[in-house]
């Protein structure tokens, strides 16, 4: 098994976020990658569509400054924004037994034991892709898999604005959304916190010996990232095949 390394990225745009992703994936035959940030205001849209689950309008959210994106992974629409902790494992599912659905569940098995760590009793709800704390959505998770190398990830709610999802119906479901900040209050640890949290969760679950851990919240993506192109219907919405 390669060694993993947990890159702290901070708070990024959506596009630098598809950058590192592309520069982890070059790494991966060296090491695994997972990087943990927060996004400037997005809303997200999958393979599985969505486009009809905006109950505020995409051109609406666009001129508040709200950006848009078409992306390759599974899943229909979220969102992400500050106070949510987003993590994109880039590893090489040959290590891990090519196995997506699998995989899929450890992601919601990391996920659980944070929640565990704070005190949390998290679920999963059968039949769906996520993460539930007193029946409310705590952690999203929508992934791409080319040639067994794993992109995207999850979103997890720390303390976000919740009144954002108000915007869209979250991946499609009717289900409350909730962070740990509603559960824990003013005991709510701050995001990077979380992260490093979590770390030590994604290592036990995944089965890694060691974790480097890099603060990179001031370094500049070393590589461009995927080409981009603006959506033909929405001039304020942007598409990447990744």
């Amino acid at each position: 098994m390669p060694p993993l390394q947990a890159l702290w990225l901070g708070r990024r745009s959506y596009r630098e976020g598809l950058a590192w992703q592309a520069w982890a994936a070059e790494q991966v035959h060296r090491h695994a990658t997972l990087l943990l940030l927060e996004h400037d205001p997005v809303v997200t849209v999958g393979t599985g569509g969505g486009w009809d689950l905006f109950r505020t309008s995409p051109e609406a959210l666009a001129r508040t400054g709200v950006e848009i994106w078409q992306v390759g992974r599974g899943g229909k629409v979220t969102y992400h924004g500050p106070g949510q902790l987003v993590g994109y494992p880039v590893l090489d599912l040959n290590e891990f037994g090519r196995d997506v659905h699998r995989y899929l569940r450890r992601l919601e098995d990391s996920l659980i034991e944070l929640c565990a760590r704070y005190g949390l009793s998290a679920t999963r709800w059968p039949g769906k892709t996520g993460v539930w704390v007193g029946g409310a959505k705590i952690a999203a998770i929508g992934i791409r898999v080319v040639r067994w190398v794993t992109y995207h990830g999850f979103a997890f709610n720390v303390n976000p604005d919740l009144a954002a999802f108000e915007w869209i119906v979250p991946c499609g479901l009717p289900d409350p959304v909730t962070s740990l900040a509603r559960w824990v209050g003013p005991a709510c640890p701050a995001l990077p916190v979380v992260a490093q949290t979590y770390v030590a969760c994604f290592q036990a679950v995944f089965g890694f010996p060691t974790v480097e851990w890099v603060e990179a919240a001031e370094r500049t993506c070393p590589v461009p990232g995927p080409t981009i192109e603006p959506v033909p219907s929405l001039p304020h919405a942007w598409r990447s095949p990744l």
